[in-house]
């Protein structure tokens, strides 16, 4: 009886008070967001940022980031090297403390760091934590310091190990497999696109991105070098390098407005589409904030001054919304906050609102000059806001008529769709199937309880390319929108989506394993990107991948997603085994599709996510806007390297 007590009592001695590395190795999500892919690669960030913060405060202009050939990463620069002295509090070395600590770092002090991008001064703290084995070197005053840890924990104290002329701070790390269980492999365009993000927000710096996994054609390490002299200029043309602008000039300003540094580019083109990016000390606010909400008012104010004097809007029979005055605006906008107040550990909306105030009166002043001082662009600018105005309208009409045909509005479903009997849409999925044919395989080979089939007739609409309401009128489009359950527009915003009565929580792209069906899959990944982004962000969104090849010899059968795997399977059996091609879905009976790629046992599929909001909008600009190069070179750079995720 006694035992019993003793084991189930709850006692002052039950709770564990973890503290500082144990609690990061114990739950590393609540630092670095998840231990998947995305987390892995924050790892880099957290370190980057620490020389990022140098040089934002004037100490550094050379960042060298490299991968090296056994997936460690290696991140040095030459500022000022993390103070190795007494720290008097610890009885350690600052840079033990820094290291070890968490919470600890210059940031907290203004006389060190006037902005600093990370918010809870976790930094390096928690790589090091999250790390097998971290290295730090330290370049400062003529001699080399250095400390060794092992998942957080110091090895030796720091020492000195020789002398130099150089100054910075090195850190070399190897994440933990039994943290990372998924990988611990690191993209190398993921890594890309984050350090040239940040050569375009610091303008000056120059980032030295390497990898040693991998040389190229001339047998050297892959290398990228990063530099912007024009900062937010330079990164507008390149995002907008797919579109076409409609008027001569990038629109800028990099000034102070009560203490807050604020930096802003844009520029109109003759896309469809509104594509606003936002930072706050160099992080990337997806969810926009105080900073996005002073850039539209300060835009929208000062464009509809204008607008009005010039007499253009006297023959509207309607008001002008703030939609209407960014249809095809690509703007960025980043400001420099010293003590930026993030809603949640993600750090994706910014709620200060002293930032509003100063933001809205340097974007205003800024675009008042510029429509002075350039009226050809400033008339031009107006003709499109007034299009989009007209567009709105017409395609809230659509809209209405899409809302009306949902299954809550009573519409009923499109006659197409054939549903499971499954209610709990948690359990639910749906696939959108290339054609009528491949479509009544899939009804056939389907498990009726919860995957639904929705066929959709040829190649969609190329949304990156079409007025909104043209969108809307397509019955295509209009059979996703009803078989989803999914609306779009309120009485606030038009663009806004509810989701709320998502039917199935898997929307699988099932498409014929082929050039045409790699396109169609484009083109729906572009409509969901552009129209329904977040069942992207929510995870709802996966690409089928079926196989190949047929293998088959006597009773024995192999599937092949690859030719190394057709051959392989092939030699297996000898090597005179019968191989089919399949050509398209069609190709395959009911047993097969189902075997090979809906059930859910034994099939492959893709989560679609977005690792950089910026990099997708680019991409997606470019593999369906009218520019013909650059589709064609990345094509060719990225069509060796396309493969089946396990």
């Amino acid at each position: 009886m006694s035992e019993e007590v003793n084991k189930n009592s709850y006692s002052a001695d039950s709770i564990q008070a973890l503290e500082g590395m144990e609690h990061v190795r114990m739950r590393p999500s609540m630092y670095i967001g998840d231990i998947g892919v995305r987390g892995l690669h924050h790892l880099v960030y957290e370190v980057v940022d620490n020389s990022i913060d140098e040089a934002m405060a004037g100490h550094c202009d050379k960042i060298s980031v490299t991968i090296n050939e056994d997936n460690s990463v290696t991140v040095l620069d030459n500022g000022r090297g993390i103070p190795i002295d007494m720290h008097k509090k610890e009885g350690v070395s600052a840079l033990e403390v820094v290291m070890t600590k968490i919470g600890a770092g210059g940031k907290f002090d203004k006389d060190s760091y006037k902005v600093s991008g990370g918010l809870h001064g976790v930094g390096v703290s928690v790589v090091n934590a999250l790390s097998k084995h971290l290295r730090a070197t330290v370049y400062r005053e003529g001699k080399i310091y250095e400390q060794e840890y092992e998942r957080g924990k110091p090895l030796a104290p720091v020492h000195e190990i020789g002398t130099t002329d150089k100054r910075g701070t090195e850190v070399t790390f190897y994440p933990d497999e039994t943290i990372f269980t998924q990988t611990v492999e690191f993209s190398y365009d993921t890594l890309s696109a984050r350090m040239r993000e940040l050569s375009f927000l610091n303008k000056g710096i120059t980032v030295i991105y390497t990898d040693k996994r991998e040389l190229d054609k001339d047998g050297n390490f892959i290398q990228e070098i990063f530099h912007s002299d024009e900062g937010l200029k330079e990164y507008i043309r390149y995002l907008d390098g797919n579109r076409e602008p409609i008027i001569a000039h990038v629109i800028s300003m990099d000034n102070e407005k009560g203490e807050i540094p604020v930096e802003v580019a844009l520029i109109y083109n003759t896309s469809y589409t509104e594509n606003i990016f936002s930072y706050v000390n160099n992080i990337n606010t997806h969810e926009g904030g105080t900073h996005l909400q002073g850039f539209r008012t300060g835009l929208t104010r000062s464009l509809k001054k204008y607008a009005d004097a010039s007499g253009m809007l006297d023959k509207l029979k309607f008001d002008i919304s703030g939609d209407d005055f960014r249809e095809g605006l690509t703007a960025i906008i980043s400001v420099k906050v010293q003590e930026p107040q993030f809603e949640g550990q993600t750090k994706t909306k910014l709620g200060n609102r002293e930032v509003v105030s100063p933001v809205s009166q340097a974007v205003g002043d800024m675009i008042e000059a510029y429509l002075e001082e350039n009226p050809n662009d400033a008339r031009i600018i107006v003709q499109k806001v007034i299009l989009a105005a007209q567009a709105r309208h017409a395609a809230k009409k659509a809209r209405e008529m899409v809302q009306r045909k949902t299954v809550m509005g009573g519409g009923g479903l499109p006659g197409k769709l054939s549903d499971c009997s499954e209610q709990d849409p948690a359990k639910c999925e749906v696939y959108l199937v290339e054609g009528d044919s491949a479509g009544g395989t899939a009804k056939q080979g389907r498990d009726r309880s919860f995957q639904a089939i929705l066929p959709l007739r040829g190649k969609i609409l190329n949304v990156e390319k079409a007025m909104q309401h043209k969108v809307f009128e397509n019955e295509e489009i209009k059979n996703i929108f009803t078989a989803l359950g999914v609306t779009v527009g309120t009485a606030e915003d038009s663009k806004a989506l509810n989701i709320e009565k998502l039917r199935y929580h898997k929307v699988i792209i099932m498409c014929d394993a082929d050039v045409d069906g790699s396109h169609i899959a484009t083109l729906i990944l572009t409509f969901f990107f552009r129209f329904m982004r977040e069942l992207i962000e929510n995870g709802h969104i996966y690409i089928a991948a079926p196989p190949l090849y047929l293998v088959k010899k006597g009773n024995k059968k192999e599937y092949a997603w690859s030719d190394d795997d057709r051959d392989a399977a092939n030699a297996r059996m000898g090597g005179s085994a019968n191989i089919q091609r399949y050509k398209g879905l069609g190709e395959m009976n009911a047993e097969q599709l189902w075997e090979t790629t809906m059930d859910p046992e034994y099939r492959t599929l893709r989560q679609v996510t977005i690792d950089s909001l910026v990099e997708a909008d680019r991409v997606f600009s470019m593999l369906m806007g009218d520019e013909v190069p650059p589709r064609r070179e990345f094509i060719e750079k990225n069509a060796a390297y396309a493969k089946i995720d396990a």
